[in-house]
């Protein structure tokens, strides 16, 4: 693992919200946020690397790995990207950063560009991993989508019915009980020892039911404002060999939300930082390291 020299820490970024925390390297600031159903623990094979060049905070989202989990609320607004958007411009304060750069997979790439919609002033280059914006997903589903991303509709069910069928076996449901090659020992452990939390089940269920109302609203009033548009450049990797390449035209879907978008398909499914590390490290410092 690349976090040996890393301080772990539990940052307090509001009021009963607390993020588990790595930090380490130096040189300008670079925020990375992880995705579904992992903890900060899936950047472990590149954050050395990048700690080379840059300062590198990888927290655990609120709802996940050993972050705060926020009391539930009717609109899911405390699960919502805008809301963990909040916590990294607090998570970022703390260490002394009023603008960084940014690098989000999945989940977290979702609240990467919320966080560049809501905070401009914050963010000085954005990089999504395998994702198109929230409100697209939904207004594209097709059949391909429900067959092969059946999880957001199911994890986004009113509680606790989802929750209790994940509770049986969650290593099972996540990763149908087997450790995929890619992942570390270290990060497998961590996911697993989050995912049989029952706090931790309902913190990503909690996430997609934001993600299917509230995040998605907050897309949709935004692209029907035509104006409010991601102003930072911003990188899209996605796997070749994934479902977002396939279904879709990354960069041109991108294009529609920010006027500098630039971007690659790496030779890997989903898990672009831990199926293609060295790849994932040389585009991302590439791209961080422009305009320094």
């Amino acid at each position: 693992m690349n976090f040996e020299s890393f301080e772990l820490s539990q940052v307090e970024v509001g009021e009963d919200v607390s993020l588990r925390v790595r930090r380490g390297g130096s040189g300008p600031p670079l925020l990375l946020l992880h995705g579904y159903p992992e903890t900060h623990m899936m950047w472990g094979q590149i954050a050395g690397g990048l700690a080379e060049r840059f300062t590198i905070v990888a927290p655990d989202l609120r709802g996940y790995g050993l972050s705060a989990k926020p009391p539930s609320s009717a609109d899911h607004e405390t699960s919502s990207k805008r809301a963990m958007a909040r916590d990294a411009v607090a998570l970022m304060a703390h260490f002394g950063f009023a603008r960084f750069d940014v690098a989000g997979h999945d989940r977290g790439g979702r609240v990467g560009y919320r966080l560049a919609l809501d905070h401009p002033q914050a963010v000085r280059r954005l990089t999504v991993l395998d994702i198109i914006p929230t409100g697209e997903v939904w207004a594209r589903i097709d059949p391909r989508f429900a067959i092969g991303y059946w999880h957001w509709s199911f994890l986004a069910q009113p509680a606790p019915f989802p929750e209790k069928l994940i509770a049986h076996d969650p290593e099972y449901f996540l990763f149908r009980g087997v450790q995929p090659p890619f992942m570390t020992d270290a990060a497998y452990a961590d996911y697993l020892a989050s995912a049989r939390r029952a706090e931790v089940i309902h913190g990503m269920c909690e996430c997609y039911r934001a993600g299917a109302g509230f995040d998605r609203a907050l897309d949709w009033e935004d692209k029907a404002a035509g104006h409010h548009r991601i102003a930072c450049p911003v990188q899209v990797l996605w796997g070749a060999r994934g479902a977002v390449g396939a279904w879709y035209d990354p960069i041109a879907v991108w294009r529609e939300w920010a006027s500098d978008v630039r971007g690659e398909a790496l030779d890997c499914g989903h898990f672009l930082p831990e199926e293609k590390p060295a790849e994932t490290l040389a585009a991302l410092s590439r791209f961080h390291a422009e305009g320094l």
